[in-house]
């Protein structure tokens, strides 16, 4: 269906998004370990003027069990207006929800209603036969359709790559690499739209990372240390960038919301060397493209006593960078550490010389930092997935990252629980803190903010 104007929620510019009017609902991807039940889509109230702020006010339960939700994205967003691949009259209705394991996609209506519809599913056989793909992971929509990342090869364990999936019927079109050069490993991608950039990230196949971390692979350096870099309107590879094989894992990137600038973040869970985690900035330099480590954050030492079996070998707790996210106006960073319980606040007004500004803990492998809405819970699990608002004024917080690398790192229950921090100062926003039996038993992983958010929209004017 077609709009004669164009979404309310498309902005022509960073500027204009944070200046919008601010999200009412939140919805968040919520998971059962078991897979003995259906996950689902809960969905948060999030204006502080209403009655049942901070409650789950909306469920949607999928219709089959085994998929483990993880990321999801909108199916349209402010890169419609882009003069490049314009889409103007679509809308930012529907959730497109992959699930990590079943390799299913789903397609819910989240219009005029609270609880999303289900109005499509496209079944494991249709991404694999049509993309070659499987494990779907990250939805970014962008020109020309709906992008997918997938962690695995359909059929067999990799490559990795990305799908792509029609705007209207949200049919898989097919591969979107028409070279993919050496790149084997997958995870995020993101992409400077006005200058045909595409860039990826890489974290492992199906079979490194589903069953958690695999020790002998962690200390071989073989999960993914580079960063790609790609001809985004011939899907051709052009230049890869190696961390160096230490730092494991490259995550989650963030490019600058300016159309103008050629520069982004990347998060890297762990060096194999110290267990330290960092953040790194990729930047043009000449005809080339760089990367510098711009933040280092140290393993916290802890008695062996104190830490699960993974990690009594090394006597510390790892920061596990597993989530960053960079605001609106491309001036603050947050960071979160899952491991050591603790979400970072930095000013990258400079992106080559971040400076620490704030710090929350809660959670943590050994400290379990409680929240002020319940000083005495003492929490698993840690600041993982983050989402900003589009004002940056919001920051929300949930605490699951992966199933099988919950149990390895809170073996006795990662629980569940959702916290939000207000920017200004700094500090958790005590009415807000669904948690427990709010989830109905699930765990939740990543949050979408109605009306788009800091990581789903890319944007063609300054």
């Amino acid at each position: 269906m077609t709009l004669w104007k164009p979404d309310p929620t498309f902005y022509p510019s960073p500027r204009d998004a944070a200046a919008a009017p601010a999200e009412k609902l939140a919805y968040v991807a919520a998971f059962d370990r078991s897979a003995s039940r259906p996950d689902a889509l809960a969905v948060l109230d999030a204006d502080p003027g209403s009655a049942s702020y901070g409650a789950v006010v909306g469920w949607t339960d999928l219709p089959y069990t085994g998929d483990e939700l993880h990321h999801f994205g909108w199916n349209a967003c402010s890169s419609a207006l882009c003069p490049s691949a314009p889409h103007p009259h679509v809308e930012r209705r529907y959730l497109i929800v992959p699930g990590l394991r079943s390799s299913r996609i789903y397609v819910y209506d989240t219009k005029d209603v609270v609880s999303p519809r289900l109005v499509k599913v496209i079944e494991a056989e249709d991404l694999g036969k049509r993309a070659g793909y499987s494990r779907p992971h990250t939805v970014h929509c962008g020109p020309g359709g709906l992008y997918v990342s997938a962690l695995g090869g359909y059929g067999e364990d990799g490559p990795g790559g990305i799908a792509v999936l029609d705007h209207t019927s949200f049919e898989v079109l097919g591969r979107w690499e028409a070279d993919r050069g050496p790149q084997y490993l997958a995870y995020d991608f993101w992409w400077h739209i006005n200058h045909d950039v595409m860039v990826t990230s890489e974290w492992g196949t199906p079979s490194m990372v589903e069953d958690g971390v695999v020790g002998e692979l962690l200390l071989g350096r073989k999960y993914g240390h580079r960063i790609h870099f790609w001809d985004m309107r011939r899907r051709r590879h052009i230049q890869e960038a190696d961390l160096g094989d230490q730092h494991q894992m490259v995550l989650e990137l963030r490019p600058a919301h300016d159309p103008t600038k050629k520069y982004g973040f990347a998060g890297v869970v762990t060096n194999v060397e110290d267990l330290s985690a960092s953040i790194w900035v990729w930047y043009e330099d000449g005809s080339r493209w760089a990367v510098r480590k711009v933040v280092d954050i140290p393993a916290e030492p802890a008695s062996a006593g104190d830490l699960p079996d993974v990690l009594k070998p090394f006597g510390a707790v790892p920061p596990l960078v597993t989530d960053i996210d960079l605001s609106v106006d491309d001036r603050h960073l947050y960071v979160s550490c899952w491991g050591t319980g603790e979400l970072k606040q930095y000013d990258v007004s400079d992106p080559f010389n971040p400076v620490e500004t704030g710090s929350i803990r809660l959670g943590g492998v050994v400290r379990r930092a409680a929240h002020p809405a319940a000083p005495s819970e003492r929490l698993a699990g840690g600041p993982q997935m983050i989402e900003v608002s589009r004002d940056g004024e919001r920051v929300y917080i949930t605490n699951s990252l992966y199933g099988s690398w919950d149990d390895q790192f809170y073996p006795d229950g990662v629980g569940a629980w959702m916290a939000k921090a207000d920017t200004a100062a700094f500090t958790l926003d005590e009415r807000f803190f669904p948690h427990g039996d709010d989830f109905r038993g699930l765990r939740p992983h990543q949050t979408r903010l109605q009306g788009g958010d800091a990581s789903s929209d890319s944007y063609c004017y300054p």
